[in-house]
Parts: C-alpha cells; sequence; structure tokens
C-alpha cells in the first residue's frame, strides 16, 4: 500500500489530499496542530480507516522530530509539505513591517518544509515512489510579480522554491525527485470565496501531476495543471 504524509490536514486542500488519497487506497498520515479539534479530519478518518492522525505543530521542530522517531520504521511514498500561512495583513505593510510576523511566516513556510524532509529523508529513501512535494505558490514568482505588496508570503513562498529547487539537486543520486507545486487560486479559506478552482479540482490535478512524475521533472516549477510557472 503507498502511503502518503500530509501536513496542514486538518482543512482545505490538506484535507482533501487526505480524502482522495485514502479513497484511492493509500495509507494516509495526516497531521496537524490540535488534532481533537478537527472536526472535518475527524469525520474523514472515521470513514477511511487507512488515515492516522499526527499532533505536528510546524514551529516547533522537536515535534517533527518525535514525528520521525514515531514513524521510523514505515515508509513514505510521498511527503507533501501543505502546510503554511499568509502572514501578510492590511496593518503590516511595508512602512509598518512586523518583523516578527514575517519571522513566523519564514519559519512554517520555508524552514518547516525542508526541516521535515530532513527529519524524514530515511522513510521517504526506503519507499517505492520517493517523492518529496511542496506547495508553493505563483505569488512566490518574482518574474510574474507586477502588483507588489505581500511581502511575507511572497518571500517565504520564494525562498520555499530556491530551497526546494536545491534539495532536487542534492537528492538526486539519491533518487529522490522533489516537486514544487502551485495549487492555483483555490476556494479555500486562504484563497477566499471569489476564488474559480474548487480544492476538489486542485488536489486532483496535483496529484495527477505527481502520477506522471519523472526524474526529469525534478525541481520544476509548475501548477496543478502540469504547466511551467516562471521563477
Amino acid at each position: 500500500m503507498p502511503t502518503v504524509l500530509v501536513t496542514g490536514a486538518n482543512r482545505g486542500l490538506g484535507l482533501e489530499f487526505c480524502r482522495q488519497y485514502a479513497a484511492a487506497g493509500w495509507k494516509v498520515f495526516a497531521c496537524c496542530r490540535k488534532p481533537d479539534a478537527a472536526r472535518d479530519l475527524l469525520a474523514t478518518a472515521a470513514i477511511f480507516p487507512t488515515i492516522s492522525i499526527h499532533d505536528l505543530d510546524l514551529r516547533h521542530f522537536a515535534d517533527i522530530d518525535a514525528l520521525a522517531c514515531k514513524l521510523a520504521e514505515e515508509s513514505i511514498d510521498i511527503l507533501l509539505s501543505n502546510a503554511g500561512v499568509y502572514g501578510d495583513t492590511g496593518q503590516t505593510g511595508f512602512g509598518c513591517m512586523d518583523y516578527q510576523r514575517w519571522q513566523d511566516t519564514l519559519l512554517i513556510n520555508t524552514q518547516a518544509p525542508v526541516k521535515l524532509a530532513e527529519a524524514l529523508l530515511p522513510q521517504v529513501a526506503r519507499s517505492r515512489q520517493r517523492l518529496i512535494v511542496a506547495i508553493t505558490s505563483l505569488m512566490g514568482s518574482m518574474g510574474d510579480n507586477s502588483s507588489g505588496g505581500s511581502i511575507m508570503y511572497r518571500s517565504s513562498k520564494a525562498a520555499l522554491n530556491a530551497a526546494m529547487k536545491s534539495l532536487s539537486i542534492d537528492l538526486k543520486d539519491r533518487g529522490i525527485g522533489v516537486l514544487i507545486l502551485h495549487p492555483g487560486w483555490v476556494r479555500t479559506d486562504m484563497g477566499g470565496p471569489q476564488a474559480p478552482t474548487s480544492p476538489e479540482e486542485s488536489v486532483a490535478g496535483m496529484r495527477g501531476v505527481m502520477d506522471r512524475f519523472t526524474p526529469a521533472a525534478s525541481g520544476r516549477f509548475i501548477n496543478f495543471r502540469g504547466e511551467e510557472l516562471p521563477w
């Protein structure tokens, strides 16, 4: 049975990843903060017994190490870093930057996915698919930035893209692939109700990209339709 680990599994894209992979017969390690309060995830796990829920606060790297120890004997075909925060608010733009908030955004969006990959690399390396996936955003693209603003979020996703590109090169000789995926503008708590893409469509598209993965695609920055994006 193939296995996927999903962060930010309690809502939005993370929850939909868990639902779709479990429905497809995968073993799912669903990770989130405050699992006891994750009603939708608990309800989904009650339907799909292959989902196990794990307490993980990405702000605390000791939690990541503890999870790696807990899953020491497991294989993880796809390590899916989905959790993220926006950071920016209408009161924290240039001229009134909240630098602690910016640090927290970088910690969760950029550093935590790298730490997760580092801690769980043995589990990925022993799997069949051997794929690390980071859910990023087109807002991390400097080539696409024509509107400015959102300094915290943009910089954290641009840094994530750069880190994952480096990992794709560093891990190539070990046969481990890396995908940097933009889910599109999705109707989630972050994307808002006006977004044109549903979580179901976005996740189905990204799963298709992962299913079609070949080593030649490692390190590419692409969207849920498989289209390459500008850095």
